[in-house]
């Protein structure tokens, strides 16, 4: 876990434990937010500068970071923790933190439990639900009770979040099951998974019915007990007519859904369902999207301007702010998000850049990085090494998605694991590749290699067989524990290496499962910028590397980024999406993406790499 991850860890923890004490909610609120800029921060916030005095005055440069959070970042830099969090833990009983983990629990209702049922750990609430006390207690009753019973089953799978790619495949599989329905005529995703974030709480898929004669109550009482026993549901959560919530089982590999008969709630996804009318459906799109400190700020501007802004439109503070549909109240805006922000008298804001990072500052809307602009795949492998298509295949999947030119990457000798290719290998391979040219035509094919960043920052291959390579992709794979200063001086020198074109997925972490290298990112983005070497976001949804704090940092330098699938198997094409998500989230346009550019300008820049 890296610096930035184990401060903002604390700092969220004091914010919870300062919740159960019922402390100010400003202070608490403060940390949180610290918690988020510092999540959010590309370099470890706590080597921005070598004296207290001068790491203060950068730390105040962070949005989100006030004197009271600076103070605090330094004295983690010190000393490597916070004195409130020790001074908090001190007031809370043991076990009592542990409460807050169960899912549907918040702070309030364990606080109401420590102080008026005395349960200060797991073993006393579940004693409590056995013997009937916890249903006594103020805001609980017996409905609560079996719910929370229900619920500690879920702790240790609920509070994991899941991958982008697992998360997506399922809320597109929901998404393909409501539009069945005749009643529907739209279903979309929200929430975490339309901003693009690289792991996934719960699912948001909102709804809209078709106009109908038919009783407005009885068709969505129709859709939601659809969604509650469609395939896959494992435990339905919450029931209602407009808004239901399920939990959906995952298949460990592919992210499907499991079958009715493996139904588990372990190893699920909460899904929650909302069903709006067309005429709100822009301002629930907006809501339930978030982030929830976006839609903070935006209630923020709507109340200095004498509205109201909720999940139903925006509305005059004099108006009853309720569904339109029920109440006849008119809000100013509902229908459309580019509607309510025009009453801001801001541009459309993509979802992806909704998470309170200065987007509501912006005068002009962003052209963003869409999967459209992509037209070259530059890092793929095929039977040669680990990858299950031949060159010919591999070509004709990326013609026929439009592509002008795909890389033919293989492994180097030093992944022997993953077939890496010895060097009479790598020379009969791009013979192979020029054979295929003439079978595969209205694609350009390139002789390319995934090579292995060694330990020092050498290359596994030699120049000269470097320099019979059309493009170049230096990636780590090995040696992912290094200390930051040895994985800096590695990944510094790669990217200086003339023969070098892109640093493939440059920290090497797998997404839950592998934090990887930890560079000073900012000295291998001044590299990257000085050399004109592009940066990999690697789209597939175990990797998402670059991240998009990363793509920010880079492109705030000047850096060249590429989108590339890593492709393997001809499925890893759709991994696009979320290389392009990532990218978006980062703020990037076409223009910096390699990716993005017609074949003039790609195989040009490719050669003046090589001094060409």
């Amino acid at each position: 876990m890296s610096t930035n991850q184990r401060l903002s860890e604390l700092f969220e923890t004091i914010a919870r434990m300062m919740d159960l004490l019922g402390e100010d909610s400003f202070r608490t609120a403060a940390f949180a937010k610290a918690g988020r800029a510092v999540a959010d921060q590309s370099q470890d916030v706590t080597t921005l500068a070598d004296t207290p005095a001068v790491l203060k005055a950068k730390l105040l440069e962070i949005p989100g970071i006030g004197k009271s959070m600076a103070d605090r970042i330094v004295e983690f830099a010190g000393t490597g923790t916070i004195a409130d969090f020790a001074a908090l833990s001190e007031k809370l009983p043991p076990g009592l933190l542990e409460l807050t983990t169960i899912p549907g629990v918040g702070a309030k209702s364990v606080r109401v439990w420590w102080q008026e049922g005395k349960i200060t750990n797991l073993a006393q609430l579940k004693a409590a639900i056995a013997d009937g006390s916890l249903a006594t207690l103020p805001r609980m009753g017996e409905k609560s009770v079996a719910k929370i019973k229900e619920n500690l089953s879920l702790m240790g799978s609920a509070d994991q979040r899941t991958s982008l790619g697992r998360a997506a495949a399922v809320a597109d599989i929901v998404v393909a099951f409501l539009l069945t329905l005749p009643e529907v005529e739209r279903a979309v995703p929200a929430g975490s998974l339309r901003r693009g974030k690289e792991t996934i709480g719960d699912i948001d898929v909102l709804v809209a019915l078709k106009e109908s004669k038919e009783p407005l109550a009885a068709r969505q009482r129709v859709v939601a007990e659809a969604f509650r026993t469609m395939p896959g549901v494992v435990q339905v959560i919450a029931s209602g007519e407009n808004k239901s919530s399920v939990r959906v089982g995952l298949d460990g590999g592919s992210g499907r859904w499991k079958a009715d008969e493996e139904k588990t709630a372990a190893n699920s996804i909460q899904v929650d369902l909302r069903i709006l009318p067309n005429s709100s459906f822009g301002a629930g799109m907006m809501y339930f999207t978030g982030s929830k400190e976006h839609n903070v700020r935006l209630r923020e501007r709507a109340l200095k301007l004498g509205w109201t802004l909720n999940e139903w439109g925006l509305f005059p503070n004099d108006a009853e702010p309720t569904p339109p549909h029920t109440r006849g109240v008119v809000p100013l805006a509902s229908a459309t998000e580019e509607e309510i922000y025009a009453k801001f008298g801001l541009p459309w804001i993509a979802p992806e850049l909704r998470e309170d990072r200065g987007e509501l500052e912006v005068t002009a809307a962003l052209r963003l990085i869409e999967v459209a602009d992509i037209k070259a795949e530059l890092h793929a492998h095929t039977t040669a090494s680990d990858g299950n298509m031949e060159i010919e295949e591999l070509a004709s999947r990326a013609k026929e998605r439009g592509f002008h030119t795909i890389a033919v990457t293989d492994h180097s000798k030093g992944q022997p694991v993953a077939g890496g290719l010895t060097i009479d290998r790598l020379l009969q391979h791009i013979e192979d590749i020029a054979k295929a040219r003439e079978v595969v035509t209205g694609i350009r094919i390139l002789a390319g290699s995934e090579v292995d960043i060694l330990a020092d920052g050498t290359l596994d291959y030699p120049d000269d067989i470097l320099r019979r390579l059309d493009v170049v992709v230096a990636s780590p794979h090995n040696g992912l524990t290094q200390d930051p200063q040895s994985a800096t001086r590695r990944m510094v020198a790669a990217i200086r290496h003339p023969l070098v074109h892109i640093i493939g997925h440059p920290t090497g972490r797998l997404v839950n499962r592998r934090n990887g290298i930890s560079p000073d990112m900012a000295a291998l983005f001044a590299a990257a910028k000085e050399c004109n070497t592009a940066l990999e976001i690697n789209a597939h949804w175990m990797r998402l590397d670059l991240r998009d704090i990363h793509v920010k940092a880079a492109l705030e330098a000047g850096c060249l980024i590429a989108i590339n699938c890593d492709v393997h198997a001809a499925g890893d094409f759709e991994n696009l999406r979320f290389g392009v998500k990532t990218g978006r989230r980062g703020g990037l346009t076409p223009e910096r993406c390699i990716n993005a550019w017609d074949a003039a300008t790609l195989h040009g820049w490719l050669k003046r790499k090589r001094g060409g």
